[in-house]
């Protein structure tokens, strides 16, 4: 999957451009604030329909404008695709080769991208719900399937909530097992999934964190819970568990088991790495998890995804530089960084240069 050009109307601090990228390595390069990162998340929002940094899509639309449209043409290898999401205030339409989605969901797999930015660290140093977002969001660009039984999963548990808070025992009484059959049903396939996910994750992950830092130190994923292997034998215990914790959700006016309370797991030597590892050591743990992703969307789609590295080379030492642009040589890259002479070292780049929202020559 390569995407050849990029165009920005009323998006963040850009009023229009147009952005062409080479199959290769592409660098934005420019001071800070000038909109390199802006560009990036456009790439990101058109592949997931989401945006890694802002909790509503509003803020995307240039200051004094009423709507934003992002726009880009692809080459994939079932030929060309065009994508398009215009954000209004209230609302959002997104495109496929000009055919308005009827649902946000048909967006997922035309286009494939993985983001990583210094502010993954989050990912290893925060709580749980970090880890389960980028499962998540991984999870849905391989398997539209997987994201229709989250969304269902999630509303369910929402209408479960509710009726806990609403402490009307006779009716919690009356209505909470079918809530609880439909819940258990809808959380058995996403934690299938996530664990099926998390097999190819964790090898390639730990490939991945052996090449960057020469094999001195080891990295290994686990997912929280011990389940059957089959969806069914799941939701047999999931309906298991809400039983079990029935007075205790009542109690609490929330249902505290489920998919939505586990964990991913992180250690990098066989220590937990939220609670013990450094700056440095997060931050690689991140980056190997981020291209053991690149690794499995190639697996699924037959086709690597775009690789987005926001402003992530002057966050690593020489030697980890040096390692992740050999790594990511046969993958679309879109790098960004305030000065490519001191992150490249010669490496062959399309170069873009960025200010205040514009193209410079």
């Amino acid at each position: 999957m390569v995407i050849k050009k990029l165009t920005l109307d009323n998006f963040r601090n850009y009023e229009h451009e147009s952005f062409s990228f080479s199959e290769g390595l592409n660098v934005l390069t420019g001071k800070n604030a000038q909109g390199k990162t802006n560009c990036a998340e456009a790439v990101f929002y058109l592949c997931t329909g989401a945006s890694l940094r802002i909790r509503h899509d509003r803020q995307l639309i240039r200051k004094g404008t009423d709507f934003a449209r992002i726009s880009a043409l692809a080459e994939s290898r079932f030929g060309s695709v065009s994508l398009e999401a215009v954000v209004f205030e209230n609302k959002r339409e997104l495109y496929v080769n000009g055919n308005k989605l009827a649902r946000p969901v048909d967006l997922l797999g035309n286009m494939n991208s993985v983001f990583f930015s210094p502010g993954e660290l989050r990912l290893i140093q925060d709580g749980p719900d970090e880890r389960r977002r980028f499962l998540n969001l991984s999870i849905s660009q391989t398997s539209r399937d997987y994201c229709v039984s989250l969304n269902r999963f999630q509303k369910i548990l929402d209408q479960r909530n509710n009726l806990l808070k609403d402490r009307c025992f006779g009716v919690i009484e009356e209505t909470l097992p079918v809530w609880d059959e439909q819940l258990a049903a809808y959380a058995a396939a996403v934690i299938r999934k996530r664990r099926e996910y998390l097999g190819m994750l964790s090898p390639l992950a730990a490939e991945a964190h052996a090449y960057l830092t020469d094999g001195a130190e080891s990295l290994s994923l686990d997912m929280d819970g011990d389940y059957p292997a089959e969806e069914e034998g799941i939701r047999a215990k999931l309906l298991r568990l809400l039983e079990n914790s029935r007075e205790r959700d009542i109690r609490l006016g929330y249902t505290t088991v489920g998919p939505h309370r586990d964990d991913l797991r992180v250690a990098i030597g066989g220590a937990d790495a939220r609670g013990y590892a450094s700056q440095g050591q997060a931050r690689t743990a991140a980056l190997a998890m981020k291209l053991a992703e690149t690794e499995i969307f190639k697996r699924y789609a037959g086709e690597s995804p775009v690789l987005i590295l926001d402003d992530v080379m002057s966050e690593l030492d020489l030697p980890r530089r040096k390692k992740l642009l050999a790594r990511v040589k046969d993958l679309q890259c879109i790098l960004t960084c305030t000065h490519a002479e001191r992150v490249l070292y010669g490496t062959e780049s399309n170069r873009i240069r960025i200010h205040g929202g514009r193209i410079v020559e």
